[in-house]
């Protein structure tokens, strides 16, 4: 089929349709077309470190395969302790594999040089899943400590997790996730998990549509659902404090202050004077959300003056936990490189919250409770957790650690 100069429209739809049809290709391999590797290829463990691979294909060639049992560690962590996170993806990608599985429940607490999960196999029947493996585990871990260190900094005031966006698009789900696990209380992507609170207000995009702050806070509040708040975005133009007061008289139960941090100035200055002024103006209901590069130290200095808070890349950037993935036994025998503690352990907790990592053939004492859980056994699940026990875990230890200094909470 020819094509004249006169049908380049039609000419470039069909070049950008074969284009969506051929495969990216790296390294002779196939990707998709936004640069991500599909679920079938991570769960044939195509996605690994190439030293896995040859690993892999020299013990077979020596005719090698010890059965192993491989603990996963971090020996440092970003505070004094962290969220576990990532273990449903996990028993996903193993399932129906020869292997077995013990791991803390998804939100326990944990921390340094604590195993959180342990994998029995034949060693080549799962070297080449350590990258993927550790990968869950790693991000996803990082997101919900971030969040929880969030919650906790709020003392009792509303978190959002805002940062999808600043993570690549295929993982917002597990950014999301990870973040409603670690307790915030609701996230901005509309691929979240079901059973996730969406929230937003509005860009200062729209704003921008509209002749007038004014008559943008006017459309919002005649047009939007009538079950979605009205928080007013109150600097776009203008500042805080005018805005605000635009806001409050156009029906807004809450107004946002996104002030880059190159303009914020003195931001404890600057919400101080909005709350004055819309209290002496009759609007104490009104409340003050935060967002904007948002830290937890921030967090803690205003959360006596703002009700709620978005946080965007403190929670979906957030450092990712160090973890390590390490034989400990081999063939029966315990043994452990240089720098790590050889033989197969648990965990146990009492009461108290007091807890201790022991060898695992060790009896558990009196009055303890052992950690680690089995979820899959020669390759059957026999346990998946779930999202809303999670959370609930981690909420639940949340309030534990107000009471018990986080000093005191190892022995």
């Amino acid at each position: 089929m020819l094509l004249s100069v006169s049908d380049l429209p039609a000419a470039r739809f069909l070049a950008e349709t074969i284009h969506s049809l051929i495969p990216v290709t790296v390294n002779g391999s196939s990707m998709g077309r936004f640069a991500t590797v599909n679920d079938e290829r991570i769960r044939k463990g195509e996605c690994t470190d190439i030293y896995f691979k040859r690993t892999e294909e020299i013990l077979e060639a020596s005719g090698r395969n010890p059965r192993v049992e491989m603990e996963i560690t971090a020996g440092t962590l970003p505070g004094e302790w962290a969220v576990f996170c990532g273990l449903d993806d996990v028993i996903s990608l193993l399932e129906e594999k020869p292997i077995s599985l013990m791991a803390m429940p998804e939100g326990s607490i944990f921390y340094p040089n604590e195993p959180v999960m342990r994998i029995s196999g034949s060693y080549r029947d799962f070297a080449r899943y350590e990258t993927s493996i550790l990968g869950f585990l790693c991000h996803a871990s990082g997101i919900a400590t971030a969040s929880l260190a969030m919650k906790r900094a709020a003392r009792g005031r509303s978190v959002y997790s805002f940062g999808s966006r600043r993570q690549h698009p295929a993982i917002s789900a597990m950014v999301e996730r990870s973040a409603w696990i670690g307790g915030v209380d609701g996230a901005s992507n509309t691929c979240s998990p079901e059973g996730v609170p969406l929230a937003g207000t509005m860009p200062h995009a729209f704003v921008m549509c509209y002749s007038s702050p004014e008559d943008a806070f006017r459309a919002f509040d005649q047009h939007a659902p009538k079950d979605v708040p009205r928080v007013m975005l109150c600097d776009t133009y203008c500042d805080e404090k005018r805005e605000s007061l635009t806001a409050a008289t156009c029906c807004a139960s809450a107004v946002r202050l996104d002030t880059p941090r190159s303009r914020r100035g003195d931001m404890r200055a600057i919400l101080e004077e909005v709350r004055w002024e819309l209290d002496s103006r009759g609007f104490s209901n009104v409340g003050i959300f935060l967002s904007g590069g948002i830290t937890r130290e921030d967090i803690g200095q205003y959360c006596d003056i703002v009700d709620a808070f978005g946080v965007g890349g403190a929670i979906a950037n957030a450092p990712v936990i160090d973890f390590g993935m390490d034989i400990v036994e081999i063939d029966g025998e315990k043994c452990a490189k240089r720098g790590k503690r050889s033989g197969a352990k648990q965990v146990f907790i009492d009461r108290s919250g007091r807890r201790r990592t022991v060898l695992a053939e060790t009896p558990a004492p009196a009055g303890v409770l052992p950690l680690l859980e089995c979820y899959i056994h020669e390759g059957r699940v026999v346990s998946r957790p779930s999202i809303a026990d999670a959370r609930q875990r981690v909420l639940s230890q949340m309030k534990k650690m107000v009471k018990i200094p986080l000093s005191q909470k190892k022995t």
